[in-house]
């Protein structure tokens, strides 16, 4: 996935927070919904920037979570309803209004608050590597160990040698991957750890009525794929597809799943929804 189009970054007041957003603008003539991003814990913007080129035929907004990437840390901690809220003032100050939605792990369940919360906003949603929050069946403790610890945001060599463990794919699936990575402070990384404490989806997601994508990677050593389809029996207009690789096949498998998301992206809003794995 080579550089297409390089994104305009913007530092945005979002309550009493200041954060760094980045717009990757489409260069298509054709008129698409924008795409609003939800990163993984500790995750940069950066991080998802060959997603972001990759998808070029719509305008993709991503921002930097409080005390992560360039982003200032948050004075307090904060819940996912307050994440969405900040996420709805950036779509404010950038203009934009209905979007579709897409959340990576952590940023998955960010995802699911923003389109409960803002219904009116979010016309379609992709969960990627994602889980109902506290009722998720739980990875491998030795991996969820690790994926606790910064040390992967702030040391190559402990990276590489933990990647296969981490998220159940070689390095050499995402040879990139950490370069671009900025670690995140440790206080915008325990914030991220304490919005997820205690948070579950599981009560709103029967009323979710966004068209729904559902990605779970088949070695996923995180997010077991159990959870994908937990999802799929939760949300009433979802479809699960099991693709193969670990937690980070939106940047391993990347040439075999951007084409589902655009797919399902560009589906015609009266296609009824296919529940079900494949």
């Amino acid at each position: 996935m080579s550089a297409t189009r390089l994104p305009t970054y913007h530092m945005i007041k979002a309550g009493s927070n200041r954060l760094r957003a980045a717009v990757w603008k489409s260069t298509s003539s054709a008129p698409t919904l924008p795409l609003l991003f939800f990163n993984g814990i500790g995750a940069n913007i950066e991080v998802i920037a060959p997603f972001a080129e990759a998808l070029a035929d719509r305008d993709v907004i991503a921002f930097d979570a409080p005390g992560v990437g360039k982003s200032d840390a948050a004075f307090m901690p904060y819940r996912p309803w307050q994440l969405a809220r900040m996420a709805a003032a950036i779509l404010d100050k950038l203009g934009y209004d209905e979007v579709d939605v897409m959340g990576v792990s952590w940023g998955g369940a960010m995802a699911q608050q923003f389109a409960f919360q803002f219904s009116a906003r979010t016309r379609r949603l992709i969960l990627c590597a994602t889980a109902a929050g506290v009722l998720m069946v739980p990875g491998h403790p030795k991996a969820l160990i690790k994926l606790a610890h910064p040390r992967r945001y702030m040391d190559a060599d402990y990276m590489k040698l933990h990647f296969e463990m981490l998220y159940g794919d070689s390095s050499s699936d995402a040879p990139d991957h950490s370069s671009r990575m900025i670690a995140p402070s440790m206080l915008g990384y325990f914030y991220q750890l304490m919005a997820g404490a205690g948070w579950t989806s599981a009560p709103f997601l029967p009323f979710l009525k966004q068209q729904t994508l559902v990605l779970a990677g088949d070695n996923d050593q995180i997010v077991p794929p159990i959870n994908g389809h937990l999802l799929t029996k939760l949300i009433p207009n979802a479809r699960l597809k099991i693709v193969p690789g670990g937690h980070l096949f939106l940047v391993s498998r990347a040439a075999e799943v951007i084409p589902m998301i655009r797919d399902f992206l560009d589906e015609d809003d009266a296609a009824p929804a296919r529940a079900g794995a494949a």
